[in-house]
């Protein structure tokens, strides 16, 4: 392996992979193929040791409910860090975009998104014919309300209970998105959520990471500045996982998130619309 001289790592020759995106997400991981155990054991920690670093986020996730289709997309950093011969993965995000299939804006605050801040977790690293796939197991994590076990406490309904956190630190319980209709008919409501993600992604010849998102993540509204918002309408993943892709891009460890908004452009494709 080689580092540039402006600290981020860049790649030896290897191997060549295949297509892009459409292919990576069809690919299943079933094992270090044909080779020796100690050949398997040298790839893995070949490409421990090359992942390793930040990576600017972009993931998106397709929901749809019974009166609405919506994308949530993500930006924020993942850090691939070394521990004891594997990678930690630390998942921190910046901003977020909301897009629906109706007349309707939905937008959650920097300060809101920023308060997703899931566990750093063990991911599995695997090798077949050169290439790696990375896989981030699932974290639940509350958003707005601290839960003594969070992948089992069920959410609170009352903006009352003690258990909501005035995450984004806006006065407000919970955290807080605003809903655009129309000039008359506009408002905030204040969510709990438990934000339950996972990923796969495969490594590809630029030095980028690229896969799926799997979501099952829950939210409640407990409360809103117009009655009407009080509604707890439920979204789920759509089925079809190549509308929920994630691309991480291996940046210097010096970014932020003023950087990776300026950098956004550059870095991603453009903002998609839902179009199922």
């Amino acid at each position: 392996m080689t580092r540039s001289t402006d600290g981020v790592r860049r790649r030896a020759r290897r191997p060549a992979v295949g297509a892009f995106l459409g292919v990576a997400l069809a690919l299943a991981v079933t094992g270090f193929g044909s080779g020796s155990v100690a050949g398997a054991s040298s790839g893995r920690n070949d490409a421990v040791d090359r992942l390793a670093g930040r990576y600017a986020h972009y993931d998106v996730v397709a929901y749809e409910g019974d009166a609405m289709k919506t994308l949530i997309i993500s930006y924020g950093f993942t850090d691939l860090d070394e521990v004891d011969g594997g990678l930690v993965a630390h998942d921190t995000f910046c901003f977020s975009e909301h897009r629906s299939d109706q007349p309707i804006k939905v937008q959650m605050t920097d300060a809101a998104t920023q308060a997703i801040r899931p566990v750093p977790v063990k991911v599995k690293v695997a090798v077949e014919q050169g290439r790696a796939r990375v896989r981030r197991p699932e974290t639940p994590t509350g958003i707005g309300v601290r839960l003594r076990n969070p992948a089992k406490d069920p959410l609170p309904t009352d903006p009352n209970d003690p258990r909501i956190a005035d995450d984004d630190r806006d006065g407000k319980p919970g955290v807080t998105a605003s809903v655009f209709i129309s000039p008359e008919l506009k408002g905030d409501i204040y969510l709990a959520r438990r934000e339950i993600f996972a990923y796969d992604a495969d490594e590809q010849r630029d030095g980028s990471l690229t896969g799926v998102v799997k979501d099952r993540s829950e939210q409640l509204v407990v409360g809103a500045s117009n009655p009407i918002f009080l509604t707890q309408a439920q979204w789920t993943q759509h089925p079809d996982l190549s509308k929920s892709p994630i691309i991480l891009r291996p940046v210097k460890r010096s970014w932020d998130c003023d950087r990776l908004r300026a950098e956004r452009p550059a870095l991603f494709p453009p903002t998609p619309e839902v179009d199922w």
